[in-house]
């Protein structure tokens, strides 16, 4: 499970198995109990979330949006040239 990031006490990572075909890119957001899923392509957008409030959602999608090449980047740099649905 590669973590991309850490940021305020989160996790922001991907796993290594993320279906067949792969899934789109998209991370995922750990800490405190808490768990969400962000779709990066075809843009950035809530996927899943368990426990964040909205506040924190909109920090979360904030820090996404803003490290959103970093993400793609450490994405593709696993995944390779693996399409994505």
């Amino acid at each position: 499970m590669p973590v991309v990031f850490r940021d305020g006490g989160l996790r922001y990572y991907f796993f290594s198995n993320e279906g067949s075909p792969p899934e789109s890119p998209h991370v995922h957001i750990k800490g405190g109990g808490r768990d969400a899923k962000i779709w990066i392509e075809p843009r950035i957008e809530l996927a899943d979330s368990y426990g964040f409030n909205a506040s924190e959602l909109s920090r979360i999608l904030k820090i996404v949006e803003a490290n959103r090449d970093l993400i793609l980047k450490a994405w593709h740099d696993h995944f390779g040239n693996q399409r994505s649905i």
